[in-house]
């Protein structure tokens, strides 16, 4: 289901006080792929909702360049929440949801294994918030780029 960003502090409130676990993730999710499926699939294992911060269309094209996205932000919102796995969507503009992240102070963020606390460019929120980070390994030549890559090949 897709949250409205002001609406996500008194989601996750209610969360708590039902004595639920929130985990949290972000990305693009531009084309899903069975990677992408794993991640939130252990994502989930983290908490007892899992709340994914989507990159807006705007805030992909400035990560990715011109002909990013691929599929528009609704579309991406939509088939996320069709997931098991994934009990709200939230949009957000900015290259990094760092400042949503600080608002919201899931119990637990789940970010890729290519990441470390050391390159964690949101290891400072989560470390001021008490927020545990989780870094989930991904499954070997699974991406948006590669799937891009193979249907431009033919």
């Amino acid at each position: 289901m897709l949250v409205k960003r002001e609406d996500l502090r008194d989601l996750i409130d209610r969360i708590h006080n039902e004595g639920k676990t929130v985990v949290a993730t972000n990305g693009c999710f531009d084309i899903l792929h069975v990677g992408h499926v794993r991640y939130l699939q252990q994502t989930k294992s983290f908490g007892d909702y899992c709340i994914v911060l989507l990159n807006s269309d705007k805030s992909v094209r400035s990560i990715k360049g011109s002909k990013r996205p691929i599929n528009n932000e609704n579309d991406r919102a939509e088939v996320l929440s069709a997931l098991r796995y994934v009990d709200y969507v939230v949009l957000f503009d900015e290259d990094s949801p760092r400042d949503l992240l600080d608002k919201m102070k899931p119990d637990v963020y789940t970010k890729g294994a290519d990441y470390t606390m050391e390159t964690l460019p949101e290891a400072d929120i989560m470390k001021k918030n008490g927020t545990r980070v989780e870094f989930i390994k991904f499954v070997e030549g699974k991406s948006t780029t590669n799937t891009i890559e193979k249907m431009k090949e033919g």
